[in-house]
């Protein structure tokens, strides 16, 4: 029995250790997202750290919907989840994608965070991860090498196909 009680506080010393290191990831994440939004020039309100949390968290891009049933059984409204990722998408901080089915999911792809001039990005078709190309250019050429007009106005280059993972 003495042996089981000892065994008992090491598992314990174990988990408290375990939790620690949990909260100092958490808070060093919670300190990233109040910059990231402070540096957009947005307020850092719960709604908005909650939602850059959840898009974070996830390895695909978000419908509302999808981010919305996550949040409000926490007592987050619904339309102010919807404000919130517009807010984020049009700050920068997130991406909006249209996957091929005229729903927009949001992401903050891998890398994304760390690149602050425009880039392409890349969308798996199969599990719909999204990842920064920053190292990518793209060009439009055109007949005698001059841009379409219709071209002129690009502002974001996606790029579609299937990624390692699911190839």
């Amino acid at each position: 029995m003495v042996g089981s009680g000892v065994s008992n506080k090491r598992s314990k010393a174990s988990a408290n250790k375990s939790s620690s290191s949990q909260d100092v990831g958490l808070e060093a994440i919670l300190l990233a997202a109040h910059k990231l939004l402070r540096d957009a020039g947005l307020r850092c309100t719960p709604t908005r750290l909650a939602v850059l949390q959840n898009l974070v968290a996830s390895s695909k891009p978000l419908s509302h919907e999808e981010v919305a049933s996550k949040l409000m059984p926490l007592g987050f409204d619904h339309t102010t989840v919807y404000r919130c990722l517009v807010d984020l998408a049009e700050a920068g901080v997130a991406k909006r994608l249209d996957l091929g089915d005229h729903v927009w999911r949001f992401a903050v792809p891998d890398g994304h965070l760390l690149h602050s001039e425009e880039h392409p990005h890349f969308i798996c078709v199969v599990c719909g991860k999204a990842i920064c190309l920053p190292d990518v250019t793209v060009q439009f050429v055109g007949p005698n090498n001059k841009l379409p007009a219709v071209l002129s106005g690009v502002t974001e280059v996606i790029l579609k196909g299937r990624c390692e993972s699911c190839r």
